[in-house]
């Protein structure tokens, strides 16, 4: 059984604009980016989502392009009319994107999101971030942050449906997005209760009260050891899967500042939008510390030793360096780390989005 295809965004029905596929991401943050500059674009659109074989790795690896990596019968109907514009992410979609492409005789143009595995000539746009380190080539837009969903009207729609909710707090309100494990950094326990006892420390002297949320990728032992450490008026949301009511957006809309934990590109990305000052909780990690000479509690995980492993030997390819984020973060004035305080006010840079959309819009001279 087919999942829904079809979510049209705002658009001019009756101007002449490109037919557009999102070929929808796997995780959730490539997700968000990918509705992120649909949005943007304003052009109606499909999404198209896809299941994945346990073998796709072969045929994505040798840079195909067909459709042996997915399920047919569990995916989204490929079928013409084919699109003009395929908007992804993720390695696993690129085959499928190329087999779409051939299918409208190389017509479709190809915007990939992140970083891909193929070559950037087999793209006509990749918008890309700091820690993919990509090297600089025609095709290739390199971005200081993710793209995001983040304006303002959802902003103000989400503080007016969560301020009462948060009534009962005193203000202000520091947000505090917790993440999870990424690469060679661990959120574990000890890390949690650590970021939880900065974090007291800061309300403490602001006089904040907590908003804080976990994410999907949020332990329930780092979740509960961060609670422990809170001696400060708190709300706490726990991520749950498929939640109608999740108070992300209305806790950023809220908050008069923000921490957010170091390991979520896009959760920061998103911090910063806001123009709000938002402060960088490090992670212990294993031979590639987020803060130089700065000390953080190290929770043990063995992949995070090996994937410290494969960035110091590996190709640099398969592997992420988070910290050149964090240091554009900082040197603009988006960011501060946790303990460290704003010598200027925090500066809020929507260009990100607005290049990737000029970019997308110059692929198709003379339409909308």
């Amino acid at each position: 059984m087919n999942p829904p295809v079809a979510t049209p965004s705002p658009g001019t029905p009756d101007a002449v604009t490109p037919r557009v596929w999102l070929v929808t991401g796997y995780r959730a943050g490539e997700r968000s980016q990918i509705l992120a500059l649909a949005e943007a674009l304003g052009w109606p659109y499909e999404l198209k989502e896809l299941s994945y074989r346990r073998s796709e790795f072969r045929t994505s690896l040798l840079r195909g392009s067909d459709l042996r990596g997915i399920r047919l019968d569990r995916s989204s109907t490929l079928e013409p009319p084919w699109p003009d514009l395929v908007i992804s992410a993720g390695m696993r979609n690129e085959p499928v994107c190329r087999w779409i492409r051939d299918q409208n005789a190389g017509r479709t143009r190809i915007v990939h999101l992140g970083r891909p595995w193929a070559r950037p000539d087999n793209f006509d746009l990749i918008v890309t971030t700091p820690q993919y380190r990509l090297a600089a080539h025609p095709k290739v837009l390199h971005n200081v942050v993710t793209l995001h969903r983040l304006t303002p009207q959802r902003l103000a729609a989400a503080g007016e449906h969560w301020a009462e909710r948060f009534a009962h707090l005193p203000k202000p309100w520091l947000a505090v997005i917790l993440g999870g494990n990424s690469g060679p950094y661990t959120l574990g326990p000890k890390n949690a209760a650590s970021i939880a006892r900065r974090v007291n420390r800061l309300a403490e002297a602001q006089g904040y009260s907590l908003l804080v949320s976990t994410s999907a990728r949020t332990s329930p032992a780092a979740a509960r050891a961060f609670e422990d450490q809170l001696s400060v008026p708190y709300y706490i949301h726990h991520w749950r899967a498929q939640d109608l009511d999740n108070p992300y957006f209305g806790i950023l809309a809220l908050c008069d500042a923000a921490v957010v934990t170091a390991d979520s590109i896009s959760m920061l990305s998103e911090a910063c939008a806001t123009g709000k000052p938002v402060y960088i909780a490090d992670l212990g990690g294993y031979g590639y510390a987020m803060r130089p000479g700065h000390a953080v509690p190290r929770d043990f995980r063995f992949s995070a030793m090996t994937y410290s492993f494969m960035m110091a030997c590996g190709p640099q390819r398969l592997s992420r360096d988070l910290r050149l984020v964090h240091r554009e973060l900082v040197n603009s004035g988006r960011a501060v780390w946790l303990d460290e305080t704003f010598n200027r006010p925090p500066v809020a840079d929507c260009s990100d989005l607005e290049r990737a959309v000029q970019r997308v819009r110059a692929l198709f001279p003379g339409m909308l």
